[in-house]
């Protein structure tokens, strides 16, 4: 929580709060004194909160600061768990979590049934692709992302050299793929903490420094490029839908473009039209 704080809090110019900017800055962003007076707390408690010694702000006190700090929904919610993780203990302690399915309900699988030719594939909080279409297999079996037992998304981006080459952005990719295992998974889970530990080891500083930045607020919705070995260069648009009871989500991919509809359509042996493009508006 407290280094959620600090990174918000230097990420808002002075100008964006209605402050002068002044002549002297020497680190970015409002200082203490300013954010403590737009939040109307003390800066010896904002010291306090963003030095980890409170860990348990009143909700008012979290409305002000997030006001302040001029916080988006979704970092507001993000900011509410960090603050329910500091104040319950370390969220990475082994303690009682509900089980890690590595299966896909029936219904789920009738689901991605219906979704062909579409690449779309179910994940579980950990990033195991536990469930796919054939048109997932087409698109990201030539990328290594099936590999192992069970394929899992963190292990290939942070471990298998070709990642890098299938994904042209691969530090956002890299960013939005970890912030969903650091925020949108139970408190406390055993298995993210073996995961973590492991990408510690074999990924060093790429993975742990993401892992450790509580600032990064995961994506649902987005765009993405990949460079296929087969059909050459992707746009995709993907989104993900929570099935909140199973602790996974459906990710679909659908062409951004014409071309890269046409290349699915050849990948799948399909004929021009299967897939239509989406047209990109975010």
């Amino acid at each position: 929580m407290g280094r959620f704080l600090r990174a918000r809090r230097e990420a808002v110019g002075p100008e964006q709060a209605g402050l002068p900017a002044g002549l002297r800055r020497r680190t970015p962003g409002l200082r203490r004194a300013e954010l403590a007076t737009l939040a109307g707390i003390s800066v010896e408690y904002l010291t306090r909160l963003e030095q980890g010694r409170d860990r348990n702000p009143s909700a008012q006190v979290l409305g002000a600061l997030a006001d302040a700090l001029q916080l988006t929904l979704q970092e507001r919610l993000l900011l509410r768990r960090l603050t329910k993780e500091a104040h319950d203990g370390d969220p990475l302690v082994c303690a009682a979590a509900p089980p890690l399915s590595r299966t896909a309900r029936p219904t789920v699988r009738a689901v991605l049934d219906r979704l062909e030719p579409a690449p779309a594939a179910v994940i579980n909080w950990v990033g195991d692709v536990i469930a796919h279409t054939s048109g997932h297999a087409r698109l990201f079996g030539p990328l290594g992302a099936l590999d192992g037992e069970p394929p899992n998304l963190l292990r290939h981006l942070f471990t298998d050299e070709r990642a890098r080459t299938a994904y042209p952005d691969w530090d956002r990719v890299a960013d939005e793929t970890v912030a969903r295992l650091r925020h949108e998974v139970p408190l406390r889970d055993p298995y993210v903490a073996d995961l973590a530990e492991e990408l510690t080891i074999t990924a060093g500083a790429e993975f742990a420094d993401r892992f450790a930045d509580l600032s990064a607020v995961p994506r649902r919705v987005g765009s993405r490029r990949v460079a296929h070995p087969e059909v050459g260069q992707l746009r995709l648009l993907y989104e993900t839908l929570a099935l909140p009871e199973d602790g996974q989500w459906v990710v679909v991919h659908l062409p951004a473009d014409d071309a890269t509809a046409a290349a699915l359509d050849r990948l799948a042996g399909r004929r021009p039209g299967a897939l239509r493009a989406v047209a990109d508006t975010g």
